[in-house]
């Protein structure tokens, strides 16, 4: 291989542009005997990377299916918040039907108090009139 063409691919692998073919040039010249001097220093980081290739992993692994708790939290945040709103919305008119009976109890109290001070002011006419009619015949 040319020298030059190897400088660039080398360049080319650390900016992590090259392609799959490219590497494997790049892997096959650092694998022989004779290699430049200045690209000396590659030659174990590629050799390394030959031998990870060839590593496998012999031990089992165990797989467990994956339990899809996500789905069954978002429909119970779903149902406690809809929940949370009705009873909002529930209480709140409760509240709005005691004060409309409180508004209520309250203006008949204020009525029988009214109707008992008109039934006193009757009788203040009926004191005015008797009055008006004695000071009337004094007078005259």
């Amino acid at each position: 291989m040319e020298l030059a063409n190897i400088e660039k691919l080398v360049e080319k692998y650390f900016e992590a542009e090259t392609s799959v073919q490219e590497e494997q040039k790049l892997h096959a010249y650092f694998s022989q005997q004779n290699v430049a001097p200045h690209l000396e220093e590659y030659k174990p980081m590629f050799q390394h990377f030959s031998n990870l290739r060839e590593e496998q992993f012999t031990r089992n692994v165990p797989l467990q299916p994956r339990k899809n708790y996500l789905k069954w939290i978002s429909v119970a945040a779903v149902f406690v918040l809809t929940t949370g709103l009705f009873v909002n919305k529930w209480h709140k008119q409760r509240q709005v039907d005691k004060a409309f009976e409180d508004f209520k109890m309250t203006m008949s109290l204020v009525s029988e108090s009214f109707n008992t001070g008109a039934s006193h002011i009757n009788h203040l006419a009926q004191f005015e009139e008797t009055t008006n009619k004695i000071f009337i015949t004094e007078n005259n």
